[in-house]
């Protein structure tokens, strides 16, 4: 099989995440800051090179700056044979135009794929769009939230859980299929990976920069957890107080 998969460069941070000053970004700024790809995508990568291993490759595309490219290098150490890096300037692109740009640049491709891998979401934007938004532009059908995957005679059988419970659907191929954390385990970059990714074929091109249809206003970080102790007293006379509490939260009728 050939298979397209799709990743994208996000921040990482080792604490609490800070906003630039006008609070429409995260601020990279901070020498701690590292960078990696989300846990979703890390499997959809695993899933592509499983399905590529009977015989095929894998295309890892990645719509971003010039730096997207140590993470198509990382990819490359774990089985992906190619990389297609689509170069912006570090502007916001909405999940429409990155999209639009995919699909296009899957489309051109000399490879005639016979599936397109994506995380079910990213984990910074968490717009669940890009997969779906694919397809229809490629007219392929899609199965989104998939924790289980397999593929034979040209049949993807792709699990999505329900509950205690799982959906199957079977799709033909080419399709896109939107996995989710879990479907796999991915594997680690070996040194000898390593050392060939450096080798294998990265190209670059310029995507076309469509106008944003979504305005970004302004990000919003989630109320910081906090925690607290309270001194009911001390020896004897703070049991009462004890039992107070115990009958507030309900311990004691």
């Amino acid at each position: 099989m050939n298979v397209a998969v799709c990743i994208k460069r996000i921040p990482l941070s080792p604490g609490r995440w800070t906003l630039t000053a006008d609070e429409t970004a995260i601020d990279t700024s901070g020498s701690a800051m590292g960078w990696t790809l989300s846990p979703h995508e890390e499997c959809a990568v695993e899933a592509a090179v499983q399905l590529a291993e009977g015989g095929g490759s894998v295309t890892a595309f990645s719509l971003g700056t010039p730096e997207s490219a140590e993470q198509i290098r990382e990819v490359m150490a774990v089985g992906v044979d190619r990389g297609v890096l689509l170069e912006t300037d570090g502007s916001d692109w909405d999940g429409q135009a990155t999209a639009a740009a995919l699909a296009s640049a899957i489309t051109a491709d000399d490879t005639d794929f016979d599936a397109v891998i994506v995380g079910t979401e990213s984990a910074d934007a968490s717009g669940y769009q890009v997969g779906v938004r694919i397809a229809h532009a490629l007219g392929w059908p899609i199965v989104t939230n998939v924790k289980g995957l397999s593929v034979e005679g040209g049949v993807a059988r792709c699990e999505r859980v329900v509950g205690s419970e799982r959906e199957v659907y079977e799709v033909s191929l080419p399709a896109v299929i939107a996995v989710k954390d879990g479907v796999n385990i991915p594997r680690y970059p070996s040194v000898p990976g390593r050392i060939k990714a450096r080798k294998k074929p990265l190209d670059t091109v310029t995507p076309e920069a469509r106008p944003a249809r979504v305005e970004k206003v302004k990000l919003a970080l989630p109320p910081q957890e906090t925690s607290s102790a309270q001194v009911l007293g001390t020896g004897a006379d703070a049991a009462p107080q004890v039992v107070a509490v115990l009958k507030e939260i309900g311990v004691l009728a």
